[in-house]
């Protein structure tokens, strides 16, 4: 044991031997990590300092003297100048005892009256009360025992044998918080004239609320007991109101109304449990071990440093159910409180459905409709949850993407949170976007089989144990990524002057509301898309689903995948977006590895394919990064089936197709701002060879189709091909039955139907086809733009845009590709209708003309006849129309 200083041996004297024994004993068990690191930088030099504990305990005081003793603070041990106190410490809570048990009939308000009495009559006195926070294992560590997670800290005032416990397993784990020190003097100046035992109340109300802050900000906020939670939902004014109408409606007693009331909040309330999280974090730390090869999380610094202050709410894409895991597991191993996440009823299952409620989770039903007494207690208890500050997660896109795309969001939770924050705006409420990535996906085969028309299986127990064996397989990397963080008082400001003086009746909806809400769905996607990352499987989807057969020569590969680094480098999406920093043939490598390409040998070099199964579930990551490269997408799909074009009407034609591209992959950017982008990708090109830029650099020509610069604009074209031709099916298919003849609901289905058929005829890989929700959204933007109105009988009308859109996709389209899809409707192609823009008339200069322009017949013999040594799998250019 090292020799005691002088100093030490000072401030040890100041107590009982036996309490500097009990010290010496504890002292092998205990490390304390003191915050701030230098407390005493906190102290006045002039007024004696008392420090105030959270609750009392022999263990607290130890701590807490050798905590002072070694910041150089004054001893909480010795004498209290101008008072009677024998020590300079106090604790607000006391635990009855059977041996140390003396003084239990003291008031806790006691310790502040003695204080006040001390400095009557002398105002040149002060005591300065020091509030610190003692927690005993707060974060386990990863060498941390079963036991040691059961017995670190929580907010139940545990007993001495269970703080002895603490003390042996977590004892290395503990924090002394000092806050900064209240001048007592001050204080009283401030009251003026009081009286000593009102002062004291008031003082010891104060101080709790502190004391219950700082545990709320370090191991989170007190719901330990579901009841509390219930009891102050069932007793708001709303609900009763709500009780009452059931019971007058149906005709049953106020009682029965109110078990009904009081059943459905035992469905959805959580029933957090700080055991219960430890316990799960220790346990799942040995899961993700053994399932992925490392979880990262990006600019999660940025998100912490924003969110004191504010009722945080995460908003995680939703493409897994273990994104509520990693999430919250992710969360409360850097130190962050587990948040409450909104969870679908559909999980509340035998034996999960507990543990998940314990760690946080609340259910919900799929839908409120028809039960208006649920409505009202489920808003009831998100409204509590804000008022006490917990934060929350939940997923507005409603259920899980089986496309991979961001799917269009449900307003329903982020309603419910602004009205809970407009009736009782204490605490401003910042939502935290997260973008979930994943290399490979446990329900990958089973999305496979409900977008191709085979019913969602319903989660069971049973069904849960018959997928344990997907546990067996390596998921990779998952990246979580920290969006921009989104406030919503701007949005209010924005919205309305008066939304402060919004009323507090829960049945009244502002004006402004729904197009708040609407703003912040849109801005949370956007936010979400902008912090995307790209690891090595989305690239190679991005590359190899992009060619005929999913196909491509290693070196063909490799120039693909250098050229997508390139492009996301040297144009980024975001300053939140991350990019892998693997170099191409370790990408190729790290893809074989996963499993999900396959190497070809070839005496005249290697292909690289995905065939089959792995080829539909590879478009799943491609598409999760597919808003990445849409403007390139977009340049590239010009030259499809053309050799030249002006830069103008890529830029024009971009124009009209943007808010559509928007619409399904939330870009961020407004119609300027993508024409900018697309400048800006246009540049991109022609630095890199891909387009040659002639006539002063008005008119852009690609080179021949067996070139390599073609070939490789072609593989970025083709990812993008697919939205085209979906919106082509759907205007074809509109046409094709007529004005006042179709609903939006009918066309949707008409659509899918021809998309599928479709995909069986010469697009056997294109998953989303069979997704309903992307016709949805197209013909919903159509509506938004009044390209298409419903007419009085709730039919389908449309004008002459709806033309000037099948004229401009024969400029993107091939012609083969267009009749397949008017074959399928039944429609036709109208060659009366106004010349596409590559046939526009050209000024008479001695220029070339602006538009694109007809090859000559010699090119096109020459380019269907051409056989490409290097890209054996590359289609020759299309005729042009």
């Amino acid at each position: 044991m090292p020799t005691m200083t002088t100093a030490e041996s000072s401030y040890r004297s100041r107590a009982p031997w036996w309490f500097n024994l009990a010290g010496h004993l504890l002292e092998p068990w205990v490390r304390i990590r003191r915050d701030p690191a230098e407390p005493a930088a906190l102290l006045q030099t002039d007024a004696p300092v008392c420090y105030a504990i959270e609750r009392d305990g022999f263990s607290d005081a130890l701590i807490l003297d050798r905590a002072c003793r070694e910041a150089g603070l004054p001893s909480p041990m010795q004498p209290l100048p101008f008072t009677r106190r024998r020590r300079s410490v106090f604790a607000l809570a006391r635990r009855d005892g059977w041996l140390f048990g003396r003084n239990r009939k003291r008031s806790p308000n006691e310790p502040f009256g003695q204080l006040v009495r001390a400095l009557e009559g002398f105002p040149d006195r002060d005591i300065q009360i020091v509030p610190v926070s003692i927690y005993v294992g707060r974060a386990p560590t990863r060498e941390s025992g079963w036991f040691s997670v059961l017995f670190s800290e929580n907010w139940v005032m545990v007993g001495r044998f269970r703080r002895m416990l603490a003390l042996l397993l977590n004892g290395r784990d503990t924090v002394v918080h000092f806050s900064a020190p209240v001048s007592l003097r001050s204080v009283l100046n401030e009251e003026g004239e009081v009286r000593p035992e009102r002062f004291a109340r008031k003082m010891a109300r104060v101080m709790r609320t502190h004391f219950r802050r700082i545990r709320a900000a370090v191991i989170g906020p007190d719901l330990s007991h579901r009841r509390t939670v219930v009891d102050a939902v069932l007793n708001a004014e709303p609900v009763r109101s709500a009780i009452a109408s059931t019971a007058t409606k149906e005709n049953i007693t106020y009682a029965k109304a109110w078990q009904r009331a009081h059943k459905m909040m035992m469905e959805i309330a959580a029933d957090y449990s700080h055991p219960v999280v430890r316990s799960a974090s220790f346990l799942l730390r040995n899961f993700w071990n053994k399932l992925y090869d490392g979880i990262t999380m990006h600019h999660f610094d940025k998100a912490r440093a924003a969110a004191p202050g504010y009722e945080v709410v995460y908003v995680p894409s939703h493409r897994s159910h273990a994104d509520y895991l990693l999430l919250s597991y992710q969360l409360h191993d850097s130190g962050v409180v587990v948040p409450h996440i909104a969870a679908g009823v559909n999980l509340n299952l035998p034996v999960i459905g507990p543990i998940l409620r314990r760690g946080g989770a609340f259910f919900l039903r799929r839908s409120f409709k028809g039960n208006a007494l649920y409505s009202v207690v489920f808003n009831e208890y998100v409204a509590q949850l804000i008022d006490r500050g917990v934060p929350m997660e939940y997923f507005i896109e409603g259920g899980r993407s089986r496309t991979g795309r961001l799917l269009a969001p449900r307003a329903g939770m982020l309603v419910m949170t602004v009205r809970a924050f407009l009736r009782a705006p204490r605490r401003p409420v910042l939502f935290q976007p997260v973008y979930i990535g994943y290399e490979k996906l446990m329900e990958g085969k089973s999305y496979i089989g409900e977008l191709s028309g085979k019913p969602k299986e319903k989660e069971s127990l049973i069904g849960l144990l018959r997928g344990l064996g997907v546990l067996r397989q390596r998921y990779g990397h998952v990246a979580l990524n920290f969006g921009e963080p989104i406030e919503l008082t701007p949005l209010l400001e924005a919205a309305s002057n008066q939304w402060r003086d919004t009323t507090t009746d829960p049945s009244t909806k502002p004006e402004w509301l729904s197009s708040v809400v609407d703003q912040l769905a849109e801005k949370i996607q956007i936010n979400i898309n902008r912090a995307a990352d790209v690891n090595p499987i989305n690239l190679l989807a991005l590359a190899l689903l992009s060619t005929p057969k999913h196909a491509m020569a290693e070196n063909d590969l490799l120039a693909q995948l250098e050229l997508l680094k390139a492009l996301l480098e040297a144009l980024p999406y975001s300053d939140r977006m991350t990019l892998t920093p693997l170099a191409p043939d370790a990408i190729i490598a790290y893809g074989e590895q996963m499993g999900w390409i396959t190497r070809v040998r070839h005496p005249l070099g290697d292909v690289l394919t995905v065939e089959g199964e792995p080829a539909v579930l590879l478009s799943y990551f491609r598409n999760n990064v597919l808003h990445l490269t849409a403007v390139a997408a977009w340049v590239a799909c010009c030259f499809l089936n053309n050799r030249r074009m002006s830069r103008a009407s890529v830029i024009r034609l971009g124009r009209i197709i943007y808010p559509f591209i928007q619409g399904e992959l939330f870009l961020p950017w407004d119609t300027e701002g993508f024409a900018m982008q697309l400048q800006a990708t246009i540049d991109f090109f022609v630095r890199r060879g891909l387009l040659e830029a002639v006539g002063e650099g008005r008119l852009l020509e690609r080179g021949p189709g067996q070139d390599d610069a073609a070939y490789q604009l072609r593989v970025i074209a083709r990812s993008l091909i697919q939205a085209f031709e979906r919106y082509y099916i759907a205007i074809a298919a509109l046409v094709k039955n007529g004005p006042h003849t179709i609903t939006a609901s009918e066309l949707e289905n008409v659509c899918t139907l021809t998309a599928q058929r479709l995909s069986l005829l010469s697009e056997p890989l294109a998953p989303e086809f069979f997704d309903k929700a992307l016709f949805r959204g197209f013909i919903q933007k159509l509506r938004e733009r009044r390209i298409v109105w419903t007419d009085a009988n709730g039919k389908l009308d449309y004008d002459s845009a709806l033309e000037d859109m099948v004229r401009d996709a024969r400029v993107i389209l091939a012609r083969e590709m267009r009749h397949s899809i008017l074959k399928i409707t039944g429609g036709e192609e109208r060659e009366t209708l106004r010349p596409a823009p590559e046939t526009e008339q050209a000024p008479a200069t001695s220029e070339p003309a602006a538009e694109s322009q007809p090859m000559t017949t010699s090119e096109e013999l020459h380019e269907r006849h051409v056989i490409a040594e290097h890209h054996e799998h590359a289609p020759v250019d299309h005729e042009k129309d």
